[in-house]
């Protein structure tokens, strides 16, 4: 490296990148970040892969983060390419996802007035982070990276961005400026009194459950869940977040909280008197739909407090590490005799006997049970799937069995839709032994397919599945509910196997019966390769569903 570009804070900003573990930098050069990119270039830790959009940079990023738990770093130009960085973002901080999104900006000298180009970016990313600036000088460098990866992977971690002017990634550095020490975490410990108030508070319920969210997750305290429902014999209930934290296969296992009020996993919190909250936040699932009288009791254990909701109203918050606390909590249990009955098995043949359906349907369009019946089937279990926004998340979330963590990865912090496509490629970077697919609608997949590209080009092993009904089936089926029709929902769809091929994908097209188990199984056996298959789904089973839990009843 020449003696210049060791003293270029393009070069300074790199190293601190290297310093936090970066392996990726996910998004699209522009004139003002055109010496960061060359650094990042010049990087033998560090790969740049540019994406087609910057949407799908902050995706992939994002994506990146939530599978390895270290910020994963999304990248664009000022104006515009900053400003497409945005959503994903936002859905990073929505979903608690460590991220740091870095963009140029216009150099000092002409941010005081109208210019090309330039806006407050600052300001715009500051509601959507945890942490925002813009670096004003190089020697701030070291601290600035560090201070915005810290805030990403707190004990709720997010986002966090940074704007760098045009002439400061240019300036020169003295060589004694340095990355700064990454400092150690400390784990917190709950109160010998919290954990007695949380030990009474059981020992006086009837019909307890756990509640799981994916602070669990974050704190890789899976086995203490287990452990505690094990313990105390009572079920548990997870948000779409954390599918996969007790695995469908164990007889504690509720599945996903619903939909809807009266979907089968809601009937074990209906009758419940405590919900023990681990790892839980208010904007994975409107507590109003497990607790619309207000009047459960909840011991919530996790590393903050949870923002005021009436259906909400915490009994006894025990806020520390939430692995210590779990751990503290079954310790404490084995003085005690506290057991409890309960009756999960009539909600987990219910869920069965929904996916059975759908193994016995041979008609074309498949109904989504069949899909989603196939591909638990073909996939192996440590498999991760990426679900998109839309009815193909109704019906992932509720009927597609997941046996380990972080296998099952669903948005329902900010919801958005086409995270899945450039997610999978985020991930599969994370996890490059796995098998990964995004599954999503039509109407999802249109919006960043320009990413088939970057997967292609970067030579990934990935499959997409199209849940195909050229609608915006959510809202359709919304729309059938609330006003009892639709419009405004409907559009066409182009040849997809053309499509696909012309990215240098493989494209397939569902139109027999028993053709999707089969395509999926060659596009998971192939080993390389991009795969878009196009499966057309009979979305009537909506209303059908509606109808059938609106008269079901269950007694646990």
């Amino acid at each position: 490296m020449s003696e210049k570009a060791k003293i270029n804070a393009a070069h300074l900003i790199v190293r601190c990148l290297e310093n936090e573990g970066v392996k990726y930098v996910f998004g699209i050069p522009g004139e003002e970040n055109i010496h960061l990119i060359d650094a990042l270039n010049e990087s033998n830790e560090i790969e740049f892969i540019l994406t087609r959009h910057e949407q799908g940079a902050s995706f992939m990023a994002s994506t990146y983060g939530r599978l390895t738990g270290i910020p994963g770093v999304c990248l664009a130009t000022l104006g515009p390419g900053a400003i497409n960085l945005m959503l994903g973002v936002a859905d990073a901080e929505t979903n608690s996802t460590p991220l740091v999104a870095i963009s140029a900006q216009g150099g000092l000298a002409r941010l005081h007035k109208e210019s090309h180009q330039v806006i407050d970016l600052v300001a715009m990313f500051k509601p959507i982070t945890q942490y925002a600036d813009m670096i004003l000088t190089p020697q701030a460098v070291p601290e600035m990276v560090r201070k915005a990866f810290s805030t990403s992977k707190r004990d709720r971690p997010g986002a966090s961005y940074l704007a760098v002017p045009q002439d400061i990634e240019e300036a020169p550095v003295h060589d004694q400026v340095k990355p700064l020490k990454i400092d150690p975490i400390s784990v917190t410990q709950p109160t010998a009194s919290d954990i007695d108030k949380a030990l009474k508070l059981i020992a006086a319920a009837k019909k307890p459950v756990i509640l799981a969210g994916d602070g669990v997750l974050w704190k890789h305290a899976e086995r203490e869940v287990r452990e505690l429902s094990e313990e105390l014999q009572i079920p548990v209930a997870t948000t779409f977040m954390s599918k996969g934290v007790l695995s469908d296969r164990h007889k504690n296992s509720l599945g996903v909280v619903g939909f809807m009020r009266r979907d089968y996993e809601n009937f074990a919190i209906d009758e419940a008197d405590l919900i023990i909250s681990i790892g839980f936040s208010i904007q994975q699932f409107d507590p109003q739909k497990i607790n619309p009288e207000g009047n459960k009791k909840i011991i919530h254990i996790n590393m903050f407090r949870q923002d005021v909701d009436s259906h909400y109203n915490v009994t006894l918050n025990i806020i520390a590490n939430i692995r210590a606390s779990l751990q503290a909590l079954l310790q404490a249990l084995k003085s005690q005799e506290l057991h409890f009955s309960h009756r999960t098995a009539e909600i987990r043949n219910l869920i069965q006997a929904e996916l059975a359906s759908g193994r016995e349907s041979s008609a074309v369009p498949l109904k989504p049970q069949t899909v989603v019946y196939a591909t638990r089937k073909v996939l192996p279990d440590d498999a991760v799937v990426l679900v998109d926004t839309g009815a193909v998340k109704m019906w992932m979330a509720r009927l597609y069995q997941t046996y380990l963590s972080n296998t099952c990865l669903i948005d329902n912090g900010l919801s958005t839709m086409a995270w899945t496509l450039p997610g999978a490629i985020g991930a599969k970077l994370a996890r490059p032994d796995k098998v990964v697919v995004a599954v999503m609608g039509d109407g999802s997949f249109l919006m960043n397919s320009q990413e088939i590209e970057t997967a292609v080009r970067e030579k990934l092993h990935l499959v997409v599945v199209i849940w195909e009904d050229a609608s915006y089936g959510l809202i359709k089926w919304k729309m059938d509910m609330e006003i009892n029709h639709h419009n405004g929902v409907d559009f066409d769809n182009p040849d997809f196997v053309k499509y696909a091929e012309s990215f240098g994908a493989i494209g397939l097209q569902v139109k027999k019966p028993g053709e999707y188990l089969k395509f999926l199984q060659e596009a998971v056996a192939a080993k390389e390769g991009v795969f878009i298959i196009a499966v057309p789904v009979d979305y009537r089973e909506n209303m059908k569903l509606i109808s059938k839990l609106g008269n079901t009843t269950v007694r646990i």
